[in-house]
């Protein structure tokens, strides 16, 4: 495969800038939750901000591959491939500023082993975005390197599910109110979810990147 903008260096360079926008968001937050997660409420809120300025700069560069890609009659047989992947894609930012929104507002409380699970949970599912990343830049690029990325992907997600339910395991064997168990599960399905769109997108480029090899 060749690139798909090898003749239209903007698209190319934005659609560049948003993977990495997407890939700092991710990183942000897993900083953000990791400094929560130790009561350092100074570096979260620095961080929540910060995925905050990074979704909205995401939308931005979104809406304007969007104009070029139709206004510019660039690339008609993949601009809807182009464009379902940057809007799914988008939701992972989504995401993660939605989860810290709720941390800040509901500022849950972990045990020590909880909180180290859940540690974990969020490592496990910024890997699968750093994956997801890597696929889509490939693909961009017109690499063959596409489905070992993807590979990566499925594999981070269901370590997440198994994280996922040791977290919940804990939770639910706790001698705790099933309200707070219930807050307790709502934040890490959330998270956990982060994990899933990822890997609904691979699952949808794996599709795009087979269309474009035929």
């Amino acid at each position: 495969m060749i690139s798909l903008f090898n003749k239209t260096r903007a698209l190319e360079t934005q659609t560049e800038e948003f993977c990495d926008k997407v890939s700092e968001g991710s990183l942000a937050f897993k900083i953000g939750l990791a400094a929560y997660l130790t009561g350092d409420s100074e570096t979260f809120t620095e961080k929540q901000r910060h995925v905050s300025e990074i979704e909205s700069r995401a939308d931005e560069l979104r809406r304007d591959i969007q104009r070029r890609l139709y206004i510019e009659t660039l690339l008609p047989e993949s601009r809807g491939d182009v464009l379902e992947l940057l809007e799914n894609t988008d939701e992972i930012l989504n995401a993660c500023e939605s989860a810290m929104w709720q941390f800040f507002i509901e500022k849950p409380q972990f045990n020590g082993e909880v909180a180290g699970e859940l540690g974990k949970l969020v490592d496990t599912v910024v890997d699968s975005v750093d994956a997801l990343v890597s696929a889509l830049r490939a693909f961009f690029r017109g690499e063959q390197s596409i489905s070992d990325h993807m590979h990566k992907v499925i594999f981070y997600e269901t370590e997440a599910d198994k994280i996922n339910h040791r977290v919940l395991g804990l939770v639910f064997d706790a001698d705790s109110d099933l309200s707070y168990k219930n807050q307790m599960r709502h934040f890490v399905l959330h998270i956990d979810s982060i994990a899933d769109i990822a890997e609904d997108v691979a699952d949808r480029l794996a599709i795009f990147a087979l269309k474009r090899a035929i």
